[in-house]
């Protein structure tokens, strides 16, 4: 089970007891750290965040209500995570800092996220903002960053700007040379709807230097406020969002603003391809912050369940209302296993990482959204907003909202799946796949390899390993099957969507466009190859447990998925989603069933 933040004080959490649980998970209070234990990171922040979250606490349902009123920063809970040193983390190990798997990043962001989404977005930009010089890998640059971060620096990421949007090609803040032995450079124009800019120490600036533009008419910037005349920059206003109110959403206009020839990011004309590198990374963050905030609804929703009656009769007994919970928990197991396999994948498959990252950033944050609605359609006649007088659900509705938008919309990720269609659809077609890497990113217990920034590439050679390997998986579950070790059921199900699968693949093939003329139908095959993505991924991780007597979760998964694709299912084989909801509905207050204990070592 995940352990989620409780916002009331008592006793600590128990374990779990659905017939899908699968962890015990204790969030009990202690003093904050000076420093993150290096052994187990995950579980001193989940204690230091459930101390926080008491009354008085920066991190107590009141103070986070108070600020999302006022449309104030979270200063002091920001302030309590780098006294973690949570910010150590968002720098690889090579350049001084603790990073070293990208899985755990993911985790600690996940669970600053299920406490408080702007909170997660505000600090967790410093990691996002400073990937592109982590992967251009100029040792002593990334030195001096990664001293900074480690010292409390903030760091932000300029791309957009206000005319422009996502279109990183038309962009007009340039940057021209200085001549002299000295060189340099003088930047000029304005960023906007940017996160943490003003209150940034550094900024990563995406920039034009040459003025005909194109891919290599651009280049990247690490601009560092400290070291700029009076004057040089102005910070623009605040801009009003829908969620994530507090946070620093806001621009910046550079001012012919001279900056030192070091400040140059790898080489000139390479920052396109540097920035679309680094969203490969940059987009598991935001998958993390949408986990997150699907464990946090789950959980509310869960408590409010429990309590609330309908006509006399609890709403945990109603039939209707434990299907659709059981769905809602079925989205949240193949989102999760979806941004495992994606994070995994940094390592072990980096030269998939376009197609891998496009498919998580499209998928999780869509997925969660969906969930958050089903549950807000399902409850919210029965009170479900009103039941808190914090107003934690409807909170957590608007500030979701946002991370969608991060790092490339669903629309734009789907866009860049739609650009490989041919190669994946080949890929599939002839079974290309990385066999070793699949499996390293499938099995949890499995090493991971040192991540190689030089690995990754705009375009995968390989296709979708996890995808490609979808039929040999299904072959597997059929001899489990006839060897008694598994369900028929299950097996049907596999099947299903090896079938959609390599229909899916045959769509793709057949699909052709120009550029910048993409017909709606690719944007539907997209969500499908999402959809086979995540449940591919949830089989094979199943299939990589010692264990695979519980496979009620799997059987959700796969029904979820089958549905949302459009193919039929059983109604006898919808009774596993019942069983996923007993496992929310019985579990302690504070958690929600998750794959993510495996990696902890607590899964039973």
């Amino acid at each position: 089970m995940t352990t989620t933040t409780p916002h009331t004080t008592g006793t600590p959490d128990g374990p779990a007891t659905g017939p899908q649980a699968t962890a015990t998970a204790t969030a009990t209070s202690r003093p904050a750290p000076d420093s993150a234990p290096d052994s187990a990171p995950v579980p001193a922040l989940a204690r230091l965040l459930t101390e926080l979250a008491a009354p008085g606490k920066p991190f107590s349902a009141q103070a986070l209500a108070d600020l999302d009123e006022r449309e104030a920063f979270p200063t002091e809970a920001c302030r309590a995570l780098d006294t973690f040193g949570l910010p150590r983390y968002y720098v690889p190990a090579e350049h001084g800092g603790a990073l070293d798997d990208f899985g755990l990043v993911m985790r600690l962001l996940r669970a600053v996220s299920r406490a408080d989404l702007t909170v997660a977005a505000a600090h967790g930009k410093t990691y996002l903002g400073a990937v592109s010089t982590w992967i251009v890998g100029d040792p002593d640059g990334a030195a001096r960053l990664g001293r900074r971060i480690s010292d409390g620096a903030v760091v932000s990421c300029a791309l957009t700007e206000r005319h422009h949007g996502s279109d990183l090609l038309a962009g007009d803040v340039a940057a021209h040379p200085v001549a002299g032995d000295a060189g340099g450079w003088r930047l000029t124009g304005e960023k906007w709807l940017i996160n943490n800019i003003t209150r940034a120490d550094l900024v990563t600036v995406l920039a034009r230097t040459d003025p005909a533009g194109g891919p290599r008419g651009f280049s990247l910037f690490l601009v560092d406020k400290s070291r700029l005349a009076h004057g040089a920059l102005t910070p623009l206003p605040k801009v009003p969002t829908y969620g994530i109110r507090g946070a620093d959403i806001s621009g910046m206009t550079f001012h012919d603003t001279f900056l030192t020839s070091d400040a140059l990011i790898g080489e000139v004309g390479q920052g396109i391809e540097i920035i679309l590198k680094a969203l490969h990374l940059t987009r598991t963050g935001c998958v993390a912050m949408s986990l997150g905030a699907g464990d946090h609804a789950l959980d509310l929703a869960a408590r409010f369940v429990a309590d609330a009656h309908d006509d006399g009769v609890p709403l945990a007994e109603l039939p209707y209302v434990r299907r659709e919970m059981g769905e809602a928990v079925a989205g949240l197991l193949l989102a999760e296993a979806t941004g495992l396999v994606a994070v995994r994948s940094v390592h072990a498959l980096t030269g998939e990482m376009s197609v891998v990252s496009a498919v998580a950033k499209a998928y999780v944050p869509a997925q969660v959204d969906d969930l958050v609605a089903r549950l807000l359609h399902t409850l919210g006649p029965y009170g479900l907003l009103d039941a808190d007088p914090h107003g934690r659900f409807a909170k957590l509705e608007r500030d979701h909202r946002i991370i969608g938008i991060f790092d490339g919309s669903s629309l734009v990720n789907r866009n860049a799946l739609v650009d490989q269609f041919a190669r994946l659809a080949r890929g599939y077609r002839k079974g290309r796949r990385d066999e070793e890497g699949l499996a390293e990113a499938t099995d949890v217990h499995a090493p991971l390899r040192p991540f190689r920034p030089q690995a990754l590439s705009l375009l995968s050679g390989t296709g979708a390993s996890v995808v490609t390997g979808l039929p040999a998986a299904v072959d597997r579950v059929h001899d489990l099957a006839a060897s008694g070790a598994v369900s028929d059921r299950l097996a049907a199900l596999a099947e299903r969507l090896r079938q959609a699968a390599d229909r899916l693949h045959e769509d793709m093939a057949a699909v052709r466009f120009s550029p910048r003329a993409v017909p709606g139908h690719a944007f539907e095959l997209a969500e499908r190859f999402e959809l086979c993505f995540a449940a591919a991924a949830a089989l094979q991780l199943w299939l990589h447990r010692a264990d695979r007597s519980r496979e009620a979760w799997l059987r959700g998964c796969l029904v979820k998925a089958l549905t949302d694709l459009g193919e039929p299912v059983e109604e006898t084989d919808r009774d596993a989603l019942d069983t996923l909801a007993d496992a929310l509905l019985s579990a302690a207050p504070g958690t929600v069933p998750s794959l993510l204990d495996a990696l902890e070592g607590t899964a039973r």
